[in-house]
């Protein structure tokens, strides 16, 4: 699949990360659907397909870990990847995350367009 043919959802509630992986995104040739709240993020979730989701760890309605989880109940095949200058790789709820199949990976922010880049390609 074409990077043009991928739907790509960005997750996170200040407006300038969102725009941030969107512009990566579009110098990738791919499209993306962004929000700023987990329960609108649900709502996109059901009425599209997307191959993968970058998620906020912290949100003002919702954990995106716990986000993450609720997603996995609508989408199990969606990869999730979760975004955050809050929680580190090596965070015991990260680890169980990704032990445990609710995310596919971990950026820190500030992030680079070269792992941002490298997830879209997986």
């Amino acid at each position: 699949m074409k990077n043009k043919d991928k739907l790509f959802l960005i997750v996170d509630d200040e407006p300038d990360m969102c725009w941030a992986l969107e512009q990566i995104l579009k110098k990738n040739g791919c499209l993306s659907k962004k929000t700023l709240n987990g329960k609108s993020a649900l709502k996109l979730v059901r009425e599209n397909r997307f191959q993968l989701a970058f998620l906020d760890a912290k949100l003002p309605d919702i954990e995106g870990l716990e986000l993450a989880r609720q997603i996995r109940e609508i989408d199990p095949s969606l990869r999730i990847i979760i975004v955050s200058g809050y929680f580190y790789k090596d965070d015991i709820g990260v680890q169980k995350a990704l032990a445990d199949g609710f995310i596919s990976g971990f950026i820190s922010k500030p992030f680079n367009h070269d792992e941002i880049v490298r997830n879209i390609r997986t």
